[in-house]
């Protein structure tokens, strides 16, 4: 999508990927939080930015359909079969009636404490033209990097991810520099805005081996030469759900979160 300064971008879709079978933590998206399912404690958090114009949660099983109908919320079905949040969520932007919606935005399930900045920070930089992808990181320690489950992302001047790694990007090569090198850590968010446009080529391109290697289906678009812009937060991070400890962690969280809203 090209730039255009003087053009609002409205038809802005956010898409909630739910998939049940995740392993770490069963049936995670249906696991209480603060006595509502994951999945729903999300769509409450996202739909409280009114941020899009519509907000779906995109499921392969059933189980998650019902727990989205009992809380009121607009659930699609989509193929089990999906490889990656991606996918799914570009089901569900392909459907024709999604099809209006220039601007699609998938927010990860399992993320109830994402900062408002990095929705409106990865949103903006597609509705305002500056690339057709966008996602989000924050300021990390060098203590982030060494940890693998923590993803990386190093960017070039004009916002620009050069390249995302679980390995500890940017690397000291002199201990002289190690000041600098602590101002340019960042810790990706797992977030994604796409024109639909791009989604579509996103999807459509084959898994390459950087991807593969390093488990992440962000490095797919930038390998084919996509650029993505990387919009950066301040403030510290809570991270996804994936363990009961990380389940246990949310709920000691969660009244904090409320008390932060009011």
């Amino acid at each position: 999508m090209p730039a255009h300064p003087d053009r609002i971008v409205v038809s802005t879709l956010a898409v909630i990927p739910a998939r049940l079978g995740a392993t770490r933590l069963p049936r995670k998206p249906l696991r209480l939080l603060a006595g509502a399912p994951l999945v729903i404690r999300v769509w409450q958090r996202v739909t409280a930015l009114n941020l899009a114009d519509r907000c779906v949660i995109a499921t392969d099983h059933p189980d998650v359909a019902a727990a989205a109908k009992t809380a009121g919320a607009e659930c699609v079905m989509t193929s089990p079969l999906h490889p990656s949040g991606t996918d799914r969520v570009a089901e569900v932007s392909g459907r024709p009636e999604y099809a209006r919606y220039e601007v699609i935005v998938n927010i990860q399930g399992d993320e109830p404490f994402l900062p408002p900045a990095a929705v409106r920070g990865a949103t903006a930089i597609v509705t305002e033209g500056r690339f057709t992808l966008g996602t989000a990181a924050a300021h990390a320690t060098r203590e982030t990097l060494g940890l693998p489950q923590v993803v990386k992302v190093v960017c070039a001047t004009d916002g620009r991810a050069l390249y995302f790694s679980r390995a500890p990007i940017p690397f000291l090569h002199d201990d002289a520099e190690a000041a600098e090198r602590d101002r340019l850590v960042r810790q990706h968010i797992g977030i994604y805005a796409y024109t639909a446009e791009s989604l579509a080529r996103w999807v459509a391109l084959p898994p390459h081996a950087l991807e593969r290697v390093e488990g992440l289906e962000q490095l797919r678009p930038l390998a084919a030469g996509m650029p993505m812009g990387v919009a950066t937060v301040t403030g510290s991070l809570a991270g996804g759900i994936d363990t009961e400890d990380d389940l246990h962690r949310a709920n000691e969280r969660w009244p904090d979160l409320i008390a932060e809203r009011e």
